[in-house]
């Protein structure tokens, strides 16, 4: 499954939170604060999960392979996905 444009924009909005919580340790702000800043990092890390495991399962069952085999290789595949989530 290859990621498309709309993950990689979270992720980089994640990574400029990341950034920004890094300054706002270096600055010496409130832990309070960062705890706030790093909820909403996790928050938005945990939908990108998700919406790659539901892509990942969709494609499963739109795209079979012909090969049942490797079809159910790549369930199994996205099953361990979800139990990641």
């Amino acid at each position: 499954m290859k990621c498309d444009e709309k993950i990689m924009n979270r992720m980089k909005r994640a990574e400029g939170q990341m950034r920004g919580i890094q300054k706002m340790m270096e600055d010496g702000k409130e832990c309070y604060d960062i705890m706030i800043q790093l909820s909403a990092v996790r928050s938005s890390i945990e939908s990108v999960m998700g919406i790659m495991v539901a892509e990942n399962m969709k494609d499963c069952f739109e795209n079979p392979l012909e090969d049942p085999t490797e079809q159910a290789e790549k369930i199994e595949q996205a099953m361990k996905m979800i139990k990641k989530l």
